[in-house]
């Protein structure tokens, strides 16, 4: 299946402005051990926030946010071996486990802010596409890094390490890997959220083309 492929827009980004709420900073506060968060103007209260982690050691202040982010999925001795990894390493994008990589990227950007560049600075990329094609197959990220493919350059990251599977010759279950999230914004439009270590906007060759999305298939399930 053919789809018409147009990038119209590509951005690089060092935080998401919706990922954390005025009511995280609230609770944040309180296991910083802030009184009264209250009250704080809401207009303030991420000042407030940074200036309370600072007054924890950084890989103590991690150990904070790991917890309230993903203390339950997380065992405490792997969190308090996270929190002394992020001074070093972006475990954004070298966690074993990919589905914790949008999380560790937003956690890790709040500390880097706090700390005035103490933590490693990691970036993403938010691409927006129009597609087009009467049948279009069910938008996966599985399809949606075949419809970005044919617009990259030859040493992108994901020609070197997935051609076969994007290609259709093996199976894709690191698909969800490259791509954190997707959001339709209409019935042909999607904004595509992934690693700046997946996708930079330099690494497109062109913004308009046409993607073949082939999928694998086994051939002893059709016998």
């Amino acid at each position: 299946m053919k789809l018409s492929i147009r990038i119209t827009s590509l951005k690089t980004v060092n935080e998401f402005d919706f990922y954390w709420q005025n009511e995280d900073y609230i609770n944040l506060l309180k296991e910083f051990d802030f009184p009264n968060p209250e009250q704080i103007n809401p207009d303030e209260i991420l000042d407030y926030l940074f200036m309370s982690i600072t007054d924890f050691e950084p890989e103590e202040a991690a150990e904070v946010l790991l917890k309230y982010k993903l203390g339950d999925r997380l065992k405490d001795g792997q969190i308090k071996n996270l929190s002394n990894e992020m001074l070093d390493d972006k475990v954004a994008e070298e966690y074993p486990d990919p589905a914790l990589h949008f999380d560790l990227f937003n956690i890790n950007q709040l500390l880097y802010k706090a700390y005035n560049g103490t933590f490693p600075n990691t970036e993403a990329t938010i691409i927006t596409l129009n597609y087009l094609e009467e049948n279009a197959p069910e938008l996966t990220k599985e399809v949606l890094i075949k419809s970005l493919y044919p617009g990259l350059k030859n040493e992108n990251l994901l020609s070197r390490l997935y051609e076969d599977q994007i290609l259709g010759t093996e199976p894709f279950g690191d698909a969800e890997k490259v791509i954190w999230r997707f959001t339709k914004k209409s019935e042909s439009t999607v904004e595509v959220i992934t690693s700046k270590y997946w996708i930079e906007k330099d690494d497109f060759e062109e913004l308009e083309y046409d993607a073949e999305i082939k999928f694998y298939h086994n051939e002893k399930e059709k016998r």
